[in-house]
């Protein structure tokens, strides 16, 4: 809780117990879920490509007051809306290659933990009943606000100016938090020791973590935002009812910014990552995460396209990154097996040292933009292997095209990027820009043919003629001594 970088030491050698705080399933995941879950995604994957194992728990929120009000106002039962948002929310860190988490706990099925937590509090003296709600008491617990820094007299005199009236009489103090909140019979709710109601936000999580990973955490990751109150408030429930240290490290990533303003449906500027997936590769969003470091903000910027489609440059230009990793894996692939040759001269550096480039990089408070940068230079090196392999009478290294191999797969275990099918990615990507632009696959392939054919009759005016209308509409034409391939520019 100091704030500050410190190495990563667990509580069993090479086992670490890591929890996120996940999503509560009241709507689909927006931009800044996918970068939270990205990050910590990449975390989990560079543990566990640096020889740790991982027991990685993210919960799932299925009950709270957002779910409830936007189940009323869609005419919607608050289970099937949670229920339907939880399999969306699935679908789409699947698209965005996170990896599945060992547990997915759901708050709706450890209702009976939260009751045991708060009777336990309440028997501590810590927690109090009031009217069917059940408070935590700030003051009992030693050291409450040392996570975010803040001191409890302002939180309480912060927290006055935000109670209605029969709040400020039940609640002993104005900084409490609500534990369990009492309900009426007709509204969704279950049925407690203090009555019918829900639970409170912040109980949940201490709850299911325990439950999952024992009482105290070896890391508990989450957004900035969740500093204060909820993880302050869980530090503060957890310790006071096990006696043990909750989490013995902290990570937050930073806020998210939309042309310099936060996102908010009421600005215009709010995007969920399903409004960004016909647009782009789920994968261009997962790097353009990575362009800066997860502690700082990060800015989507977007502007009216010329049909009215919003364009975000950010993501189109990671897109093109992406592209280009891809192209250079799909180029590694194409060399023949006859070029390659037993050779003495030692590996080029940024083949061979790329893995291990990559690992100190994200073991320093993981660096994710300097692995992108060292992911550039590796992807220059490969390509000037293929250069090399791809000339008139072209030879190959074994051992470097071996090197570049290894380095993709470092690149997918440690990031999540370059593990798709490098044909499927390009072909999909070419002609989602090809649709853009009116153009068909169908009308480009005969278009190929076409000058196949002229170039058979020695015809080069008429094939270079087709190739400059296809140029002209922006497709591009890539010869090789085995057939004609085509992207869009």
């Amino acid at each position: 809780m100091t704030g500050e970088k410190r190495p990563f030491e667990t509580q069993e050698k090479n086992l670490a117990k890591v929890y996120v705080c996940g999503p509560t399933v009241y709507d689909y995941a927006h931009i800044g879920h996918a970068r939270c879950f990205i990050i910590y995604d990449v975390l989990v994957r560079h543990l566990r490509a640096s020889g740790m194992a991982v027991e990685y728990v993210r919960n799932i929120t299925d009950i709270d007051d957002k779910i409830l009000k936007r189940a009323k106002e869609a005419g919607e039962e608050p289970r099937a809306l949670a229920d339907r948002m939880t399999t969306a929310f699935g679908e789409d860190m699947a698209a965005l290659r996170n990896v599945k988490p060992d547990e997915e706990p759901r708050v709706s099925d450890h209702l009976e933990g939260i009751y045991a937590m708060v009777t336990t509090l309440i028997d501590k003296g810590h927690a109090y009943v009031a009217d069917g709600d059940v408070y935590f008491s700030v003051r009992s617990a030693e050291g409450y606000g040392r996570l975010s820094g803040r001191k409890l007299d302002d939180m309480a005199a912060g927290a006055s100016g935000r109670l209605d009236e029969a709040q400020a009489q039940r609640k002993k103090d104005p900084a409490d938090f609500a534990l369990w909140k009492g309900a009426p019979l007709d509204e969704w709710g279950w049925e407690s020791p203090w009555g019918h109601g829900r639970p409170g936000w912040h109980i949940e999580c201490s709850v299911m973590s325990t439950a999952k990973l024992g009482e105290t955490l070896d890391l508990h990751g989450g957004g900035l935002d969740l500093v204060f109150p909820h993880h302050e408030n869980e530090i503060a429930q957890s310790e006071c009812a096990t006696g043990k240290v909750f989490a013995n490290h902290w990570m937050h990533n930073g806020f998210l910014e939309v042309n310099g303003e936060k996102m908010s449906k009421s600005l215009g500027n709010f995007f969920t990552v399903r409004n960004l997936f016909p647009l782009h590769e789920p994968e261009s969003i997962r790097l353009w995460t990575m362009s800066v470091h997860y502690r700082a903000p990060l800015g989507l910027n977007f502007e009216d396209g010329e049909d009215g489609t919003p364009r975000f440059p950010g993501i189109e230009e990671a897109e093109r990154r992406v592209e280009y990793l891809y192209s250079t894996r799909r180029r590694l692939s194409d060399i023949a097996p006859q070029r390659l040759v037993d050779s003495s001269e030692p590996v080029p550096e940024d083949l061979g040292a790329f893995p291990a480039a990559l690992k100190l990089v994200l073991d320093d408070d993981l660096n994710m933009p300097k692995g992108l940068a060292a992911m550039q230079d590796f992807l220059k090196a490969v390509n000037e292997l293929c250069d090399k392999a791809q000339g008139k009478k072209g030879k190959a290294a074994k051992a470097a095209v071996a090197a570049a191999h290894a380095g993709f797969v470092a690149l997918d275990a440690e990031l999540g990027l370059g593990g798709q099918d490098p044909v499927a990615f390009l072909d999909r990507v070419r002609d989602r820009r090809a649709g853009k632009a009116g153009i068909t696959p169908e009308y480009v392939e005969q278009k190929i043919a076409d000058r196949v054919a002229a170039r058979a009759e020695k015809d080069f005016a008429a094939a270079d003629a087709i190739r400059e209308e296809l140029a002209a509409k922006g497709v591009e034409l890539h010869d090789s001594p085995t057939a004609t391939t085509w992207t869009m520019t």
